[in-house]
């Protein structure tokens, strides 16, 4: 469940190319070992002062307000990415350790895909001792989970690009790319990881949800591409707490993974991650149509 996936010819390679000898192996392995520990200690203190299973009490939902059960979201989102790096990150380091998913550094490897260029000199160097032990490697192949770019870039796409991504690589190549171009592309490649993640129907109104994000999103993009300085920086700021606060909405009932406990939950708090997606999509319209009917009546002046 923690991947990283890898192809089969990346495994041949690993077994049959002498790369594994010559990658720094320890030293990509403490680099991504150095932040593990400070993921599972924030992990052991926020599941202490802020349990799952509070979440599922009656006191919950019987003396706790509307406002602080839409708040607790947030802190059950951040023990779950916490969690989520510990294990995704050692998953790699298994990796690491064994030499597996090591390229030249001038193949330009992808996650989950393996070298993307200058694949004759790739063979070339396989077969040759000294010039493999000449090259630089890394271990993008593998390379499974962004724990700063999850957190910290501002939009809903690129979070996504940072999570499980060589499992997304799969995903796109498997499903979204031999499908056609309509609006339930998404949807579908979404109904496929739930299926991968197994069988609770948490999982299945966790990613479906997702598509619903997106639009909204495009939205709000096309606002921020035309504002600078600290107006630009506002929008950054709004789109990236607008994408935390939906991955959190999403996460709890990943979490809770039974149907009647996650629809109790969300429908505690009125559903709110949708009608506030739905709120925020026709609003971002408006400001888009408002501000090209002022550029239409600017050019007219």
């Amino acid at each position: 469940m923690t991947g990283p996936y890898y192809t089969y010819r990346t495994y041949h390679d690993w077994l049959t190319y002498p790369f594994m000898s010559y990658a720094p192996c320890k030293d990509a392995t403490i680099q991504k070992m150095k932040y593990v520990p400070m993921f599972a200690i924030f992990f052991l203190i926020a599941s202490a002062v802020f349990p799952l299973q509070y979440a599922v009490s009656e006191e919950f939902y019987s003396e706790r307000s509307l406002f602080y059960r839409i708040w607790y979201i947030t802190p059950t989102f951040f023990i779950f990415r916490m969690r989520l790096y510990v294990g995704m990150v050692l998953s790699e380091c298994v990796c690491t350790m064994a030499g597996l998913g090591a390229y030249p550094e001038f193949t330009e490897p992808s996650a989950g895909h393996g070298p993307t260029k200058e694949f004759t000199k790739l063979i070339e160097i396989a077969s040759n001792h000294l010039l493999a032990k000449k090259e630089k490697y890394n271990f993008e192949t593998i390379h499974n989970i962004d724990p700063y770019g999850s957190d910290f870039v501002p939009t809903f796409r690129g979070g996504m690009k940072c999570w499980n991504m060589c499992i997304q690589y799969w995903l796109a190549v498997n499903v979204y790319k031999r499908l056609p171009r309509n609006q339930f592309r998404a949807l579908i490649t979404m109904t496929v990881s739930a299926i991968w993640h197994g069988v609770y129907l948490g999982y299945y109104l966790c990613l479906m949800s997702a598509p619903m994000y997106l639009p909204v999103e495009d939205v709000y993009v096309k606002i921020r591409k035309d504002t600078t300085g600290w107006e630009a920086k506002a929008w950054d700021f709004f789109l990236w707490f607008f994408k935390m606060q939906a991955f959190s909405y999403m996460a709890i009932v990943f979490l809770l993974l039974r149907i009647d406990l996650t629809i109790k939950f969300w429908s505690s708090i009125y559903f709110a991650g949708h009608v506030v997606a739905i709120i925020l999509f026709v609003l971002g319209k408006f400001i888009l149509k408002s501000r090209k009917k002022n550029k239409h009546v600017s050019k007219t002046e």
